[in-house]
């Protein structure tokens, strides 16, 4: 593929309030964003803030809220993402076996049409942390569906019949799919999953009208498969130089070296610019992989037409922990030093938020979102490295050792559950985990296909390592981005694994592994109103409008990371990647089963 050079694609200010430009963004999908009756994207909107401007339920009124229509999905695995609202159909997606249906909003989610692809079962083994997917997207009158054995499918809108598909990956090498397409101008962006089998990371856009791709970008790699410009692709400043994907590994590592793409994608369409992150390096025993393994654990901006990167900061070099840096990148535009600032704001599994220039990559704000975070003390401003604490390094003098109290544990102080913010308040609103580890890699050899991860991991409460007596998994917080500040925090028993939602209204939302929906002041982080699901809540806070009422859904089933040992019958402490013994208590509180449940005043 011909690469454009990054100094002929131009510069031009972005903000929030994004406009379309023409030939770059989706138009219709675009106002189809921008009306807060409708949830038309995976994440809300191009800039990820999970905001809706629907404000009649308020920190007044929300203790009246009731559940007013249910729906079971019929599957038993972890339910991550949430449903699309478009007009008075809901699109509703599952697990394995990726089930999507088309509800009528006008008759309590009445089917119009499902959809259940046909997959070999064998792909089941070869998904890292449960049977899980993000959701689906819109475009062009299509629903695009990313099925775990990575064919991307694009569904009619009104009937449900398949107008095209594509294989994004090979199961047979230990890819799959997890995440959420994302739709920009007339191309569907897909990532990949399988940083535990050793495979090389990828983002891909697809051409809308017939699934053709348009290019696709590896984490690792030469120049001309990571599509980098070494004289005007940058890291912090500086041209990357040729050939960066592989520099930093050792011989031909870079080939299985991870960095996948398995969390949410952001654009900015004045700047044209796809923002996202990659995952870990493989394998987990970091004595294997020498070097600074790039472009794994990295916050990458590519141009969304020729997939040419104009900026990447790597945030974990030679990760020895799996601190995947696929969570959400938020686009703001924010007042900082005196000084309008477009930024980017990133809460990574490595237990630091990120606030940098969008524009140029500049890293701006660096600081912890737990403050049991041990691993590192601190990121140098002018390097951007974390000054890695050695008692905490799993690498320790090339040696595989038992390291013990690691803050965060490998799941991160978040993982992929994505940050609201609310313009009004200018804060964000985080959902965490507060969990440490033991940490004992091993040996492993790679073989296509098989687990590739060479490491043994327990997992339990942040308070055993700080000594606060505290035995609590999880917080939900509010975060100062202009500043790297919690301004206040509401512990959790368990890890917050949901998404969170944001509204007009100064109503925060939130759910709990024990099955709670909770709405909150987003002024202060007082509850306003819970309500028990019928299973533990990892999927993501929704709301819109219909026939002039705001509704707010969420889709319960426990699963996932955390609830691996429920979903798949775990029960070892170190099963799970070592999750399994962290959250074994959660059977006191909930169990399985999926389910939608849709609130109203």
């Amino acid at each position: 593929m011909m690469m454009k050079p990054l100094h002929l694609l131009g510069l031009a200010a972005a903000t929030t309030m994004f406009v379309a430009s023409p030939g770059i963004a989706n138009d219709e999908l675009l106002k189809l964003s921008q009306d807060p009756a409708n949830w038309a994207m995976p994440t809300g909107n191009y800039a990820n803030t999970r905001f809706s401007e629907l404000d009649e339920i308020t920190v007044d009124n929300a203790k009246n809220l009731r559940p007013v229509w249910t729906f079971s999905t019929g599957v038993l695995r972890g339910h991550e993402g949430g449903p699309l609202v478009i007009g008075d159909t809901m699109y509703l997606h599952t697990p394995f076996p990726n089930k999507v249906y088309a509800m009528d909003l006008g008759e309590e989610g009445r089917i119009k049409w499902m959809y259940e692809p046909k997959q070999d079962p064998s792909v089941i083994p070869v998904m890292c942390c449960d049977t899980v997917n993000r959701g689906v997207a819109y475009g062009d009158g299509k629903i695009f569906l990313h099925q775990a054995d990575t064919t991307l499918v694009a569904l009619n809108a009104d009937t449900g019949e398949v107008e095209w598909s594509v294989k994004n990956g090979d199961p047979g090498k230990g890819e799959t799919g997890t995440a959420a397409p994302m739709v920009y101008g007339d191309k569907v962006y897909l990532g990949i999953s399988g940083g535990e089998f050793g495979v090389q990371g990828h983002l891909t856009a697809y051409n809308l009208a017939d699934g053709s791709m348009a290019w696709r970008g590896y984490s690792t790699g030469p120049d001309d498969q990571t599509l980098m410009d070494p004289e005007n692709t940058t890291h912090l400043g500086e041209p990357v130089g040729v050939d960066s994907g592989t520099a930093t590994w050792e011989g031909d590592q870079w080939k299985i070296g991870g960095g996948t793409t398995w969390g949410w994608f952001s654009f900015d369409p004045e700047e044209n610019l796809v923002y996202y992150g990659t995952g870990n390096p493989s394998t987990w025993n970091p004595v294997q992989r020498p070097g600074d393994n790039r472009w794994s654990m990295t916050i990458m901006a590519r141009d969304a037409d020729t997939g040419v990167a104009r900026w990447l900061y790597q945030m974990t070099p030679h990760d020895e922990w799996d601190y995947d840096g696929v969570n959400e990148m938020i686009l703001v535009d924010q007042e900082m030093d005196g000084e309008e600032r477009k930024t980017l704001v990133h809460f990574d599994r490595n237990g630091f938020g990120y606030t940098l220039d969008r524009i140029t990559g500049e890293l701006l704000v660096a600081e912890k979102f737990d403050p049991v975070v041990n691993w590192a003390t601190h990121v140098d401003m002018k390097t951007g490295r974390p000054q890695v604490v050695a008692e905490y390094s799993t690498g320790q003098n090339g040696e595989d050792v038992n390291t013990t109290n690691i803050c965060p544990a490998a799941l991160g102080t978040k993982d992929q559950q994505p940050a609201a913010y609310s313009p009004k308040t200018k804060m964000f609103y985080v959902p965490t985990n507060h969990v440490c580890m033991d940490y004992e890699p091993f040996e492993v050899e790679y073989t296509a296909g098989q687990p590739y991860v060479g490491a043994t991991l327990s997992m339990y409460p942040g308070g055993r390592v700080s000594g606060d007596g505290t035995e609590n998994l999880g917080n939900f917080i509010a975060w100062d981005a202009t500043t790297g500040e919690i301004k206040w925090t509401v512990p959790e028993a368990f890890s917050v694994w949901s998404g969170a939602l944001a509204t007009a209204g100064d109503v925060v939302f939130y759910g709990t592994l024990e099955g709670h929906l909770k709405a909150v002041s987003a002024e202060t982080g007082e509850e306003l109103y819970r309500f028990k699901t019928p299973s533990g809540i990892i999927g993501n806070v929704n709301t819109w409008e219909f026939e002039g009422k705001q509704y707010v859904g969420v889709l319960s089933g426990l699963g996932g990371w955390a609830g691996i040992g429920f979903a798949a019958g775990l029960t070892g402490d170190t099963d799970g990647l070592g999750a399994v013994g962290a959250y074994k208590s959660l059977s006191s509180y909930t169990s399985l089963g999926g389910t939608l449940t849709v609130f109203a005043l």
